[in-house]
């Protein structure tokens, strides 16, 4: 997959204390892209926008 035109962003809710974060490329067509802020060239996790609203969901409702 290529992900050279994805735009990363960390959540409002993370700090700049360069903890534990992550970034999520929303940008892309058919796919929300993950990824850890540590390991930037590690794995990136891919999902359906459908399945990434519903993650988002449901950890808001957790709160």
């Amino acid at each position: 997959m290529d992900v050279t035109g994805a735009r990363w962003r960390k959540s409002t809710k993370s700090g700049n204390n360069g903890g534990s974060c992550v970034e999520v490329a929303d940008n892309l067509p058919g796919v929300v892209l993950v990824r850890d802020t540590k390991d930037r060239d590690g794995a990136t996790l891919a999902f359906a926008p459908g399945a990434w609203r519903g993650f988002v969901a449901f950890t808001r409702a957790q709160h």
